[in-house]
């Protein structure tokens, strides 16, 4: 959370914060996962090709604290933040794509 110590910063700088929480492991791929429909806990495991639930459970507290998704009748859902936030990596998803189109080898576009 933003103000408290996180992985490269000792301030908790905002942007380091989010940096920290977005690099963690799954984060991403159940976010991306909930982008359209919402999904209870078992149905978005197996969405994240099965895995383990204590992970996912930790996962989801910290994306719930963080106010980037909510569980609304046994479903996770993102909120409006966390659809904002994945606005915001959109650009990011179309650089990198074009980033592989650039370094694949010669013969394989």
């Amino acid at each position: 959370m933003p103000g408290r110590p996180v992985r490269g910063s000792r301030t908790g700088r905002p942007i380091m914060a989010l940096l920290d929480l977005l690099g963690r492991r799954w984060v991403l791929r159940i976010m991306w996962e909930l982008r359209g429909d919402p999904a209870g806990f078992r149905q978005l495991q197996l969405r994240c090709d099965d895995m383990s639930p204590s992970v996912l459970s930790q996962r989801l507290g910290e994306l719930n604290k963080a106010g980037v998704l909510e569980l609304v009748d046994d479903q996770y859902r993102l909120t409006a933040e966390g659809r904002q936030l994945l606005s915001i990596l959109a650009p990011l998803r179309a650089w990198a794509t074009r980033w592989a189109q650039r370094t694949r080898p010669r013969g394989t576009r």
